[in-house]
C-alpha cells in the first residue's frame, strides 16, 4: 500500500534498492546529494548530477526532462553517508520558467525494483521558488527512513547546494546549468495529459457553496487572529496561523507514469522508449509488414479491472479524511493545521447556506409584493397560486442549500471523529484516552485548547478551540451574569463556581503541557472564597506559594511580578538578557487573580492593568476570574483592561467571531468528566517532574 507523504512526514523503508520517480510537467534537472550525520556536503563528489550522473550508490538522468528516474543502492553508499536529498531544479533557458509558481505541482514516488510504489509526495505551495529539495533518504538506528521535505530556495540551485555546507555550489551549480544546456535540444516535453489516470494528489471535497474557499498554505503567524470577539468591540486573538490548503480547490498536477508491467518501466526520463502500447503506430518493415519492437515474453496490456468483491470507486465521493492530513513540520502541526482548516470550511460552509436561505426569503418577498402590489391579483384563485409558486421556488432553494451543507457536514464530521482522537494532550478534551498515558513534555507545544466550537446549523460538530503558545495576550474568565445560548440562566453562586472550575481546568492544562520547570503559577484569592475550587492546585505543590490571601497578600504579589518585568525590559533593552541575576526564576509566570476587584486597592489595580499591557512580551501572563459588574465603581478606567483580555465564558456563549465570514461562535470550555480524577492525576505527574528538576 502507498504512503502518500505530506511536507514533514517520514516513513521507514522496507528496502535499500530503490527507484525514485519524478513527474513534473515541464522539463526539470533531477540530482541528488550525499551528505554526513550533520547534514553537511563533503566535496562535489558528493553530488549526482547531469554532469556526473554516477555516484556510489547513485544514478541520475543526464539531461533535463519532464519524467525522470532515478536509481538508489543505499546498500552501496559510504558508511559516512546519513542522509540522500533528492533535488529538483529549473533549467536556465531562454523563454522557460524562473520559479515554480506557474507550474503544476511536481509529483515524487519512491518504489520498489518491481515497481511497487511505496511512498509518494506532492510538492505544494512552491511559489519563487527555482530549486528544490524533495525526499530525503536518512538513517535512523540502523534503518533507512525517507522524508517528504518540499524545501524551496529562490537562489537556485546554488543557494541549494550552499545550504547544504558546499563550499563549491556557485561553481558546481554553474557546471550542472551548462551540462544541462548542452543536452537541452533532446529534453523531454512534458507528457500528454491521461485522462484516465486521475490526479495523484490528495483529493479532498471543498464547500461547494463556498466559491473563494482556497486553501492557503502556511506555516508564520501572518494571519488574521482567528476569534474576533463581539463583546466590547475587541478582537479575541488566537492562533496565527492560515488554513491547510488540502481543505481547498487543488491545482491539478502532473500525473506520473503509468505503474510497469511485470516490474518493467515503460519508458526514462533519459529518453528510453520502453515497450509497444496498445494502439500504438509502428515501423512498417521493408516487405510491407509492421516491425513489433516489443519483446515477445514482455506484453504490456491494460490494468485489470478491482476484482469484483472490491466495490467500485466513485470519483464523486469526497476522499477518506485521515488525522494529520495537513502542512506541517511535525504531526503536531499538521493536526494544528487540520484542526483550523475544519474551522474555516465550516464558516464559509455555513455563510454559503446562510446566503442562500436570506437570497430564497429575499426574493419570495419580492414575488409577494408584485401579487399584493395589483389589485387585480390580489384576491381569487390568481393570488393563490403566485403565492404557492413563491412558497415552492423559497422551499426548493432552501433545500438545495440545506443538502449541500449537510453533505458538506457529514464530511467535516467525518473527519472530526477521526482528527479528535489523534490530538496529542495540549489538543485533545479531558476525556481523550491520551491522557491515561501522559507524561511531562519535554519542549512546549505550537498551541493549547482553550474549549470548543460550534455554530447552530451543525450544532454536533464541535471545533477545538486551540490558542497559540506563548499567550499572547491574558484571559478573562466571565463570571458575570449573561444569557447563555442554552436558554438557560444561572445564578450569580454557579457562575462564579463554574468560572473558577475553568479557570483551573485552563491551569492545569497550562502547567502539563509546558516543561518541568518552565511554568510558574501564582494565584491571589483575597477573600479565600475558591479554596474549593482550588484545592486541586494547591494539594498538588504545583503552585509556587500557596493562594495570597487580603490586600497585603495581593500586594506583596504584584510587586513582585511587576518588578520582575521592570528587570526583564531593562536587561532586553540593554541587550544583556544573559545578565539576569542568578537563580533568576526564567520560567513563564502566570497570575490567576479570583475575585476582583475585591482586596485590590488603586495601586493594585493601576499594577494589574501594567502587568495585562506588558507582562506577555516578557513571559507573565494574566488570568482572572471577575465579573465585570463587580468592577463598575471604577467607570472606564477598566475599559482598556477588559479590551485587552481575551474573554471566556464558564457557559455556553456566542460571543467570538472568526476571521473569515464573521459568524457569531457558540464558545463552550472543555469539560471535565464526572466524578474524574483526570486533572489531580495529571498535576501530580507535573508536581512530581518539578521536585525531580
Amino acid at each position: 500500500m502507498t504512503a502518500e507523504l505530506v511536507r514533514g512526514q517520514n516513513h521507514p523503508l522496507s528496502e535499500v534498492r530503490l527507484e525514485i520517480r519524478i513527474s513534473a510537467g515541464t522539463p526539470v534537472v533531477a540530482a541528488a546529494t550525499l551528505s554526513d550525520e550533520n547534514g553537511r556536503i563533503n566535496g562535489v563528489e558528493w553530488v549526482a548530477h547531469p554532469g556526473a550522473p554516477v555516484q556510489p550508490g547513485l544514478e541520475v538522468s543526464r539531461q533535463a526532462a519532464a519524467d525522470h528516474r532515478l536509481a538508489v543502492d543505499l546498500g552501496a553508499v559510504a558508511d559516512t553517508v546519513h542522509r540522500v536529498s533528492v533535488l529538483l531544479a529549473l533549467p536556465v533557458r531562454a523563454g522557460g520558467p524562473v520559479s515554480f509558481a506557474s507550474l503544476a505541482a511536481p509529483f515524487v514516488a519512491v518504489t520498489g525494483l518491481d515497481g511497487t510504489e511505496l511512498v509518494s509526495y506532492t510538492i505544494t505551495d512552491l511559489a519563487a521558488e527555482s530549486a528544490v529539495v524533495a525526499l530525503e533518504l536518512y538513517r535512523r538506528q540502523g534503518a533507512w527512513k525517507v522524508r517528504a521535505v518540499g524545501q524551496g530556495y529562490a537562489g537556485g540551485l546554488a543557494d541549494l547546494l550552499a545550504d547544504q555546507g558546499l563550499p563549491e555550489a556557485q561553481p558546481l551549480a554553474a557546471t550542472v546549468q551548462s551540462a544541462v544546456a548542452e543536452s537541452l535540444a533532446r529534453s523531454l516535453p512534458a507528457p500528454p495529459p491521461r485522462a484516465a489516470d486521475g490526479d495523484r494528489s490528495r483529493q479532498t471535497a471543498g464547500s461547494a457553496a463556498a466559491p473563494d474557499q482556497n486553501g492557503s498554505p502556511y506555516g508564520t503567524q501572518g494571519a488574521p487572529h482567528p476569534y474576533a470577539g463581539t463583546q466590547g468591540g475587541h478582537t479575541a486573538q488566537g492562533a496565527g496561523a492560515q488554513v491547510h490548503g488540502t481543505h481547498g480547490a487543488a491545482a491539478p498536477t502532473p500525473q506520473p507514469a503509468p505503474e510497469p508491467v511485470a516490474g518493467f518501466p515503460t519508458g526514462s526520463g533519459a529518453g528510453d522508449t520502453g515497450t509497444t502500447q496498445p494502439g500504438t503506430p509502428v515501423a512498417s518493415a521493408p516487405g510491407g509488414g509492421p516491425v513489433d519492437y516489443s519483446h515477445p515474453r514482455r506484453r504490456t496490456t491494460t490494468p485489470p479491472p478491482p476484482p469484483p468483491t472490491a466495490p467500485p470507486t466513485d470519483p464523486g465521493q469526497p476522499a477518506r479524511p485521515v488525522a494529520g492530513d495537513a502542512t506541517g513540520w511535525s504531526m503536531e502541526e499538521r493536526l494544528y493545521n487540520q484542526v483550523w482548516g475544519m474551522f474555516e470550511d465550516l464558516a464559509r460552509t455555513t455563510a454559503a447556506y446562510r446566503s442562500a436561505v436570506d437570497f430564497a426569503d429575499t426574493r419570495m418577498e419580492k414575488e409577494l409584493d408584485s401579487v399584493l402590489s395589483d389589485p387585480r391579483s390580489r384576491i381569487g384563485g390568481q393570488a393563490d397560486a403566485a403565492r404557492e409558486a413563491a412558497r415552492g421556488k423559497h422551499s426548493a432553494l432552501v433545500d438545495q442549500a440545506r443538502q449541500v451543507l449537510d453533505r458538506d457536514l457529514v464530511q467535516l464530521v467525518a473527519e472530526a471523529e477521526v482528527v479528535e482522537p489523534a490530538l496529542p494532550p495540549a489538543y485533545a478534551r479531558w476525556d481523550n484516552p491520551v491522557w491515561q498515558a501522559y507524561r511531562v513534555p519535554m519542549e512546549m507545544p505550537m498551541a493549547v485548547r482553550l474549549g470548543e466550537l460550534h455554530l447552530p446549523e451543525s450544532d454536533r460538530l464541535r471545533i477545538p478551540m486551540l490558542m497559540r503558545l506563548p499567550l499572547e495576550r491574558g484571559l478573562w474568565i466571565d463570571s458575570g451574569r449573561s444569557g447563555s445560548s442554552d436558554g438557560s440562566f444561572l445564578d450569580s453562586h454557579e457562575l462564579r463556581r463554574l468560572a473558577l472550575d475553568a479557570a483551573v481546568a485552563h491551569t492545569a492544562r497550562l502547567l502539563a503541557v509546558h516543561p518541568a520547570g518552565e511554568f510558574t503559577v501564582h494565584v491571589v484569592d483575597p477573600a479565600g472564597s475558591g479554596a474549593q475550587a482550588l484545592a486541586p492546585l494547591v494539594h498538588s505543590g504545583v503552585l509556587a506559594a500557596p493562594p495570597a490571601a487580603g490586600a497585603v497578600g495581593v500586594a506583596e504579589v504584584l510587586r513582585r511580578l511587576t518588578e520582575r518585568v521592570d528587570l526583564v525590559q531593562m536587561a532586553v533593552r540593554a541587550g544583556a538578557a544573559d545578565s539576569l541575576p542568578p537563580g533568576f526564576d526564567t520560567a513563564q509566570q502566570l497570575l490567576v487573580v479570583n475575585d476582583f476587584p475585591h482586596g485590590f486597592d488603586d495601586r493594585a489595580v493601576t499594577q494589574l492593568r501594567y502587568l495585562a499591557d506588558e507582562g506577555p512580551a516578557v513571559g507573565v501572563h494574566l488570568m482572572m476570574v471577575a465579573d465585570r459588574e463587580d468592577a463598575s465603581g471604577y467607570g472606564p478606567l477598566l475599559d482598556p483592561l477588559w479590551r485587552g483580555l481575551m474573554r471566556l465564558t464558564p457557559a455556553p456563549d456566542d460571543h467570538l467571531a472568526d476571521p473569515w465570514v464573521g459568524h457569531a461562535w457558540t464558545y463552550e470550555p472543555t469539560p471535565v468528566p464526572p466524578g474524574s480524577q483526570v486533572i489531580q492525576q495529571v498535576l501530580a505527574q507535573v508536581a512530581a517532574a518539578r521536585r525531580s528538576w
